[in-house]
C-alpha cells in the first residue's frame, strides 16, 4: 500500500477576536483566507456577542492565554504571513507584539480596529497608544479607514491631501507601508490610497450601494495577507484584495434584520425564501408589512472596522 505524501500548505494566522455573528473578526479572515487557498490558523484574543444590529458583550482572554496561543501556532505551522484584527487591551498589544519579535513574524498586516460598524469602543485609549508605539513599527502594512488613520496620525482627515498627510506620519510611527481606505468617505466613487513609503498609489472603484459591508474591513487586510503569503508583492496583493472585496460586497447577504455581509466565496450562500426553496435576491429581509428593514447606516459603507 502506497503512503501519501503529507501536503504542507502556506499558512497564514489572525490574531482577533470572535464575531458570534459570522461576519467579521476571526471568522471573516478564516474564509477569506480558504477562498484565497490558505491554511487559516488563529490566534484568539476575545469573544464577542454580537448580530447584525450591533456588539452587546465582549470578553477578553488573559494576555497570558493569548502568549500560549501565539507561541502554540508559530512554534509549529510557521506562518507566512500575519493578519491582526481587534485586540482589545494594551496588555494584548503588548502581548502580540511581542510574539511577533520572538518568532520574527513576516508579512505582518495590522488593521487598527478602534470602534465596531456599531459604534461599540473596540480598542481603549491606552490600547492605541500601544499600538502606535509597539506594533506599527512591526507592520509591512498598516490598513485604516480615515477615522482610524486620523487617531492613529494624530490628524484631522477632510480632503484627499490630509489623507496623504496622515498616511505618511503613519509611515513615520514605524510601518513600512499604509493603505487608507475610503469607504467611510462620501461620494459614488471609493478611493483608497496606498502609501509605500516612497510613492503613493490610489485604487478607485465604484461603491456597491447594497450596503453589505460589515467585516468587509477585515476580509480587506486578511486577503493583502493571503496574497503576501502566496507570494504576491504588496501592490499586487492590495490591488487583488480590493478587487476581492469588491466583488464579495456585490454578492453580499443579509443574514438577520441588521447589517449585511460579503459573500466571501462565489455561489457559497444561495438565499432561501420561506418555503424552503431556492431564492434569487439578496436583498435585504422584508418585514411582515412588506416594508424593507432599515439598511445599515451610512458609516457601514464600505471597510467596516469589524472586530
Amino acid at each position: 500500500m502506497s503512503r501519501a505524501r503529507p501536503v504542507r500548505p502556506i499558512t497564514a494566522v489572525s490574531i482577533a477576536a470572535s464575531d458570534s455573528s459570522g461576519g467579521a473578526g476571526i471568522q471573516a479572515d478564516l474564509l477569506t483566507f480558504a477562498a484565497h487557498s490558505v491554511y487559516g490558523a488563529t490566534v484568539v484574543v476575545a469573544g464577542t456577542a454580537q448580530n447584525t444590529h450591533g456588539v452587546f458583550s465582549i470578553e477578553s482572554f488573559s494576555p497570558r492565554f493569548v502568549s500560549r496561543q501565539i507561541d502554540a501556532v508559530f512554534s509549529d505551522l510557521a506562518p507566512a504571513a500575519v493578519k491582526i484584527g481587534m485586540l482589545w487591551s494594551a496588555g494584548t498589544v503588548r502581548t502580540v507584539a511581542r510574539g511577533l519579535r520572538r518568532f520574527r513574524a513576516q508579512n505582518v498586516v495590522l488593521d487598527p480596529v478602534l470602534v465596531s460598524s456599531s459604534g461599540a469602543i473596540l480598542l481603549s485609549s491606552t490600547g492605541l497608544r500601544a499600538l502606535r508605539r509597539d506594533l506599527l513599527p512591526l507592520a509591512d502594512l498598516v490598513t485604516p479607514n480615515r477615522d482610524e488613520a486620523a487617531a492613529l496620525s494624530g490628524f484631522g482627515i477632510r480632503t484627499e491631501r490630509d489623507v496623504r498627510r496622515a498616511a505618511r506620519r503613519i509611515g513615520e510611527l514605524g510601518a513600512r507601508a499604509v493603505l487608507v481606505t475610503g469607504g467611510d468617505a462620501p461620494g459614488d466613487r471609493v478611493r483608497d490610497l496606498l502609501w509605500n513609503g516612497r510613492a503613493f498609489r490610489t485604487f478607485e472603484h465604484r461603491r456597491i450601494a447594497l450596503g453589505a459591508t460589515h467585516g468587509s474591513g477585515c476580509s480587506l487586510s486578511a486577503a493583502v495577507a493571503a496574497n503576501l503569503a502566496r507570494g504576491d508583492d504588496l501592490e499586487t496583493s492590495v490591488s487583488r484584495a480590493i478587487r476581492y472585496v469588491t466583488r464579495s460586497i456585490a454578492r453580499g447577504v443579509f443574514p438577520g434584520s441588521g447589517a449585511g455581509v460579503p459573500v466571501r466565496f462565489p455561489g457559497s450562500l444561495t438565499p432561501r425564501n420561506r418555503t424552503g426553496s431556492r431564492a434569487t435576491s439578496t436583498r435585504p429581509p422584508q418585514s411582515r408589512t412588506g416594508r424593507r428593514r432599515a439598511r445599515p447606516r451610512d458609516r457601514d459603507r464600505g471597510s467596516s472596522p469589524s472586530p
